[in-house]
C-alpha cells in the first residue's frame, strides 16, 4: 500500500518500505554462472567501510554521491567513503574489533577499481557469501541484491562499467523470522562480505551450466551423462574432452541446451582411492573446464551403497568457523579441518548447517572424503511463508548448483531438528521433492528428531527421504543412557539410518567422574557407550556425532562455556584433542577393518 504523503513528506526521513526498490533484480540459483577456468579478477582487499545501524544509505541513497544541488550549491552530506576506515575483504566484521563482536544491522562497504575492456565480453560480479541481505551499486547506480548468507551469486555488470569504477555495497546481517535461518540459532551470527569478491569475464555468448556425472542406474560404470545450458538460445556445437580417457565428444546443442551419453571406463572415485579427471567444454569463444571424479551413491533397503559396495559411513559433523578469521576461513584452515577429520579415521563429514566454501568440497574431492552439505532450515522456521520456502528453495538450489560436479557431495539435507508439523511437512517434503527433481545421482536426507513421547524414529518427513539423518543425545540431554537401545529397538526404518548427532559437552582440559557434565571424562564415556550401542543395529549405516571442534555460540552462557558450544572432539583453536577424540578414532579403526 502507498505510504500516505503530505506537503512536509520527506522520503528519507519518512519512508518505511524504503527496502522495496531494492528488491528488484535479485540474484538467485538461475543466473548462476558456471566458473570453472574462467578469467578471474579478484577485489580482495582494503575496502572502506561504515557502520550504517540506521540503513541511512539506502533511506537517503547515498550511492547517488550527490554532492550538490541542481544550481549547483553544495549539499551537507553524512558519509565520507574514500575517508572512511578500512577492512580488508573478505572477512567476518565481528573479529575486526570488539565492538563489532555481537552487532547486528548494516555495513557500508566500498572501494574503486580501474576496468580495461578486452574486446568483445561480458562481465559479472561474483559475491561468494555475504550475510545476510547485500545489496550492489556500481558508478552511482544500482545493479542488484542476493538473498542468503551462505551460497554465491553473481550479477552482471557489463553496462555499469567505466574505466574508473565506485562499487558499494550494503550488507545486512540482521537476523528475521522469515528468513533461512531464522532468528534462533545455535551458532554465531558471523555478519561481513566472508568470501571472494571476484569479476569473471565471459564471451558474448558462453556456458551458463555444465553437468557431468557417471549415469546412476548403470552397473557397469561404463556411460557418462554429460548437460549443458548455454547463456541464450543459441544453437551449434559443443566439445567436451576428458583427456585421461581419451575422450573428445561433440555434443549437438539446440535453443542453448546440449546433452549427450559416452561410454567410457573411468576408475571410480572413492575415499580410498579419489581418482580425478581433467574435464574441458568449449563452446564458439567460451571454454570452462574442471576437475572431478566418478562414482555413484544410492540407497536400497537399509542399506547404503558407493559404486555398488555397501558402505558405512564414518562420519563427523563441523562447523565452518576459526578462532581467529571467524566464518572467513582461510584454505590453510579448510585443509587443517579436512585432515583432522582423516586423522579421526572418518571417510565422511556432515558440513553444518549450512554451505560452507565451495573450495571445501573440492578439498574433499582431493583428499576422498565423502560429504553431507546442507542448507540452514533450522528449528522454528516460518513454514507457512510463501517467500521463506523460496528463500530456502533458492538457497537449496544454489548450494547444488554450485556443488553438482563435487564427486565427495553425497547428501542433499533439506534441514535440521524441525518440530514434525503439517505445516513444516509440506515446506521440507517440498524442499525434498525439489532436491530429487534437480539432482537424481545423489542421495536426499535431513537431520530429524526422536519422537520423545513414542521414543521412536518415526517423523513424517522420512516419506520422502532416501537416508534418515537421526540427532539424539542420549547420555547428555536425555540422562538416562538406555533410552537408545530402547529407541532402536522400538523403530524399523525401511532406510539407511545416519546418527547425525550425539555427543556431550567438554571444557578442555576439565577432568572429573563419568557423572561430572562439562568433564573430559563424562563426554569420553558418552561416546564409548554411543558407539558401543549403535554398533549392534543393523539400520545404522554411518554417524556424525556433534562435532569436530568447538564452536562460538551466544545461546551459551554458562561459566564454563562462556559463550562456547563445548561438544567439540577437539579445542575451539584444534591444538588440543580430547578423550573422546580417540575414543572415536579406535572405533573408527575397528569399522574400517570390518
Amino acid at each position: 500500500m502507498e505510504q500516505e504523503k503530505s506537503g512536509n513528506y520527506q522520503e528519507d526521513l519518512h519512508l518505511e518500505n524504503y527496502t522495496a526498490k531494492y528488491e528488484e533484480k535479485k540474484a538467485g540459483w538461475e543466473t548462476m554462472l558456471y566458473e570453472g577456468g574462467r578469467k578471474k579478477e579478484s577485489l580482495n582487499g582494503y575496502w572502506h567501510y561504515g557502520v550504517d545501524q540506521y540503513d541511512t544509505c539506502l533511506r537517503a541513497n547515498w550511492y547517488k554521491e550527490q554532492y550538490y544541488d541542481e544550481e549547483g550549491r553544495t549539499l551537507p552530506v553524512d558519509f565520507s567513503f574514500d575517508e572512511w576506515p578500512v577492512m580488508k575483504l573478505p572477512c567476518c566484521w565481528n573479529m575486526q574489533q570488539e565492538a563489532y563482536k555481537l552487532y547486528e544491522g548494516s555495513f557500508v562497504f566500498t572501494r574503486r577499481f580501474r576496468y580495461e575492456k578486452q574486446g568483445v565480453e561480458r562481465v559479472f560480479l561474483k559475491i561468494g557469501a555475504a550475510n545476510y541481505v547485500c545489496r550492489v551499486f556500481l558508478n552511482k547506480q544500482y545493479v542488484g541484491m542476493h538473498r542468503g548468507g551462505s551460497t554465491p551469486f553473481y550479477l552482471e555488470i557489463t553496462d555499469f562499467l567505466q574505466t574508473e569504477n565506485r562499487i558499494l555495497l550494503t550488507c545486512d546481517n540482521t537476523r528475521k523470522s522469515t528468513q533461512v535461518p531464522m532468528e534462533n540459532t545455535d551458532w554465531f551470527n558471523y555478519g561481513g562480505v566472508y568470501r571472494d569478491i571476484e569479476l569473471i569475464r565471459v564471451p558474448e555468448i558462453f556456458i551458463r551450466d555444465l553437468r557431468i556425472n557417471l549415469e546412476p542406474d548403470n552397473t557397469d560404470y561404463n556411460v557418462i551423462e554429460a548437460e549443458l545450458k548455454l547463456s541464450d538460445m543459441t544453437s551449434g556445437t559443443a566439445e567436451l574432452e576428458i583427456p585421461g580417457l581419451g575422450i573428445r565428444q561433440e555434443i549437438p546443442v539446440k535453443d542453448g541446451r546440449g546433452q549427450c551419453r559416452i561410454e567410457a571406463k573411468p576408475t571410480l572415485w572413492t575415499p580410498e582411492n579419489p581418482v580425478l579427471y581433467d574435464i574441458r567444454v568449449s563452446f564458439g569463444a567460451d571454454l570452462v573446464s574442471d576437475r572431478m571424479g566418478f562414482r555413484t551413491i544410492k540407497a536400497e533397503g537399509n542399506t547404503i551403497y558407493l559404486n555398488g559396495e555397501p558402505v558405512f559411513l564414518r562420519g563427523i559433523s563441523c562447523h565452518e568457523e576459526s578462532v581467529e578469521n571467524g566464518k572467513a576461513l582461510t584454505d590453510k584452515e579448510r585443509l587443517e579441518n579436512l585432515k583432522l577429520a582423516k586423522e579421526l579415521g572418518c571417510n565422511y563429514m556432515r558440513l553444518a548447517h549450512y554451505p560452507h566454501n565451495e573450495q571445501t568440497a573440492r578439498l574433499a574431492d582431493e583428499l576422498g572424503i565423502l560429504l553431507w552439505e546442507e542448507i540452514p532450515v533450522y528449528w522454528a522456521i516460518a513454514f507457512h511463508n510463501k517467500e521463506t520456502l523460496a528463500d530456502a528453495k533458492n538457497q537449496l538450489l544454489e548450494l547444488m548448483r554450485r556443488d553438482y560436479n563435487r564427486a565427495s557431495v553425497i547428501i542433499w539435507s533439506v534441514g535440521n531438528e524441525n518440530a514434525d508439523t503439517d505445516a513444516r511437512l509440506a515446506f521440507m517434503g517440498e524442499l525434498a521433492n525439489t532436491a530429487r527433481d534437480y539432482d537424481h545421482t545423489r542421495m536426499v536426507s535431513a537431520a530429524c528428531l526422536v519422537d520423545g513421547e513414542k521414543n521412536q524414529i518415526c517423523d513424517r518427513l522420512c516419506d520422502y527421504l532416501d537416508v534418515i539423518g537421526i540427532n539424539e543425545y542420549c547420555g547428555w540431554y536425555t540422562p538416562d543412557f538406555e533410552k537408545l537401545p530402547e529407541m532402536l529397538k522400538n523403530s524399523h526404518p525401511a532406510k539407511p539410518v545416519v546418527i547425525t548427532e550425539f555427543g556431550a559437552d567438554a571444557r578442555p582440559g576439565q577432568r572429573g567422574t563419568i557423572a561430572d557434565k562439562f568433564s573430559e571424562d563424562c563426554q569420553a564415556y558418552v561416546y564409548e557407550r554411543q558407539v558401543e550401542t549403535l554398533e549392534k543395529s543393523d539400520y545404522i549405516k554411518g554417524m556424525t556425532p556433534w562435532i569436530l571442534y568447538d564452536f562460538r555460540c551466544p545461546r551459551r552462557l554458562s561459566a564454563i562455556q562462556d559463550y562456547y558450544n563445548l561438544k567439540g572432539l577437539c579445542s575451539a583453536d584444534k591444538s588440543y584433542k580430547k578423550p573422546a577424540f580417540f575414543v572415536l578414532q579406535e572405533f573408527y579403526r575397528r569399522m574400517a577393518q570390518k
